[in-house]
């Protein structure tokens, strides 16, 4: 299949092309079922001449190709409708009736505050145009009214607010928020690629526009005009703000916010890090360090506990403690050593402490060992020249108004 990208140096052109791309070179196996060929992509500085010889050979066309900020707004015209006018008569003179995709905009409701859009009337006249064309030709149209798009590479201070946020916390720029409560729909950038290979594989979402109220919204239906990508999230203004100043502080606290699947938030922190300057992408770690080795927390989470890394010099033995309720995991990675857990108390059947149960790990034999509540523990360094490196993950944050930490030797 070859496909041509109309607009590919955009922000969204540039990710469809690129994950297009993984799948061509068998770098995404994930839809086996759909075969690349060529990829044509097509931009404002492209030889125009071109555009024909695609519109012939091609066996998809994605329209992405539009105007956002003109310096004059009779350019909107131009830009969006006149642009989808020349592409679908130079797939006519090709005799080509491939499925064609148009990259609409929810302004082309033209209802609420995109009433008087010159934007959305120019992407309306190219939803019309594509919709005859349809009808004359009998092509598959697939015309999609994006909302706010945010992600990966899209360009700040331009269209997107939340690549303007993005830019601004990553950068220590200033940025301004006129109403904290506007309420933005928005769609991420790999959810659009999604549909749009979906769309490729003849499986696109369609719905239908029935309402004439200002937050126009898709009604799913298999049979509707319109097509849409289904997972949309919706956010305010100030709680994105506020977001993006939480993940700039996780350097200093090492607090990562909560990320569940598919959630706004996961997607929002992907995007911001996109943004990160040379000089922010890396930063420091505080170790407590001392005779024995040396104590580094990496990462901490709200509910799934924290990651640290543990160094132990040749011949020491640290932990030799115990928990009520907290819990780890114990790896090491490099070294060779020994843990030790006991049960706290003694065994009511003997009268004695009860046994001591040994683990030998080594960095050439990665396991996982867990470090039971109410088990006293400790990792002993066997090596008479080397450094232990232990990663060790706790199921809770260290507290040190509540330690949970009980210091009892092991043996």
């Amino acid at each position: 299949m070859n496909i041509l990208i109309t607009g590919s140096a955009g922000f969204v052109g540039r990710n469809l092309a690129e994950n297009l791309k993984n799948i061509r070179d068998g770098k995404n196996r994930t839809r086996p079922g759909l075969t690349i060929g060529e990829i044509y992509e097509y931009d404002m500085d492209s030889d125009a001449s071109m555009l024909d010889e695609y519109c012939r050979t091609c066996d998809f066309v994605f329209n992405l190709a539009g105007v956002n900020r003109p310096k004059d707004r009779s350019e909107f015209m131009a830009g969006n409708f006149g642009f989808a006018n020349r592409l679908l008569d130079s797939l006519k003179a090709g005799g080509n009736t491939c499925p064609v995709m148009l990259a609409s905009s929810t302004q082309a409701s033209l209802t609420g505050r995109f009433a008087h859009s010159e934007y959305g009337r120019s992407k309306l006249e190219g939803e019309r145009l594509f919709f005859d064309y349809a009808k004359e030709t009998g092509a598959r149209v697939l015309v999609y009214r994006f909302p706010n798009l945010f992600g990966k590479w899209c360009r700040p201070n331009y269209n997107s607010a939340v690549a303007t946020f993005c830019h601004a916390t990553a950068n220590d720029k200033p940025y301004t928020i006129n109403d904290r409560n506007t309420e933005l729909e928005l769609l991420y950038i790999d959810d659009l690629v999604e549909e749009l290979m979906d769309a490729l594989e003849g499986r696109e979402h369609h719905c239908g526009y029935y309402s004439t109220e200002p937050d126009l919204k898709p009604i799913p239906d298999s049979q509707g005009m319109y097509c849409y990508v289904p997972t949309i999230h919706h956010a305010a203004l100030g709680e994105i703000a506020d977001l993006l100043e939480s993940f700039k502080q996780t350097q200093n606290t090492l607090l990562l916010p909560e990320l569940p699947a598919d959630s706004f938030v996961k997607k929002l922190y992907s995007t911001w890090l996109s943004y990160l300057p040379e000089e922010k992408i890396a930063y420091g770690l505080h170790s407590s360090t001392d005779e024995r080795g040396s104590f580094t927390e990496l990462i901490k989470t709200i509910n799934c506990g924290q990651v640290s890394v543990n160094i132990a010099k040749p011949g020491v033995t640290k932990g030799q403690h115990w928990h009520n309720s907290k819990w780890e995991i114990f790896i090491v990675v490099s070294g060779r050593g020994l843990i030790q857990e006991r049960k706290i108390g003694t065994n009511p059947l003997t009268g004695r402490p009860y046994p001591v149960r040994s683990f030998e790990v080594s960095g050439e034999r990665i396991q996982a060992v867990r470090m039971l509540p109410g088990y006293t523990h400790n990792i002993v360094n066997l090596s008479a020249d080397k450094d232990l490196v232990t990663v060790m993950w706790a199921n809770e944050p260290f507290d040190p108004e509540h330690p949970d930490t009980f210091y009892e030797m092991v043996e």
